[in-house]
């Protein structure tokens, strides 16, 4: 028994999703530059054991800030998604995954479940409810933009 689910109803799920994601990217990349700052945030992550610590600082609040702006306005979503997956990849094998699952315990769940999120949403695509979609629709292009 299968049911194709309405094409508005996807688009919604991809604006909530998109939206939902980028808030969380964007809060970290905010925090890492302005909250907290880059040179406590490079110290942080030196603490940590992050390779590079200073360019994993900057990397991590640029791609995050911006990336996260990207996927919630939904334009350019696989490279926006491409950088945000290395950044959780980069965070996962350098800190997170010997510390278990449980992000309580400084684990991966977090970085695992934002990485997942941000290479469904590019490859799936932004949908009609974006910039990419209106500038597809305006062009006469597909239902869902990438």
């Amino acid at each position: 028994m299968s049911r194709q689910i309405p094409p508005s109803v996807v688009d919604g799920v991809l604006l909530f999703a998109r939206v939902a994601v980028g808030i969380i990217f964007f809060a970290h990349g905010w925090n890492h530059l302005f909250t907290t700052g880059i040179e406590a945030t490079q110290h942080e992550f030196k603490s940590l054991g992050a390779p590079a610590p200073s360019f994993s600082a900057w990397y991590a609040g640029i791609v995050e800030l911006i990336g996260g702006i990207l996927l919630i306005v939904g334009v350019l979503m696989p490279l926006a998604a491409v950088l945000l997956f290395l950044d959780m990849a980069g965070a996962f094998f350098s800190v997170h995954w010997r510390k278990g699952i449980y992000v309580s315990n400084g684990g991966y769940e977090l970085v695992l479940a934002l990485g997942a999120a941000a290479l469904t949403l590019g490859a799936v695509g932004p949908g009609r409810y974006s910039i990419a979609g209106l500038l597809g629709h305006l062009r006469g292009g597909g239902r869902t933009a990438r």
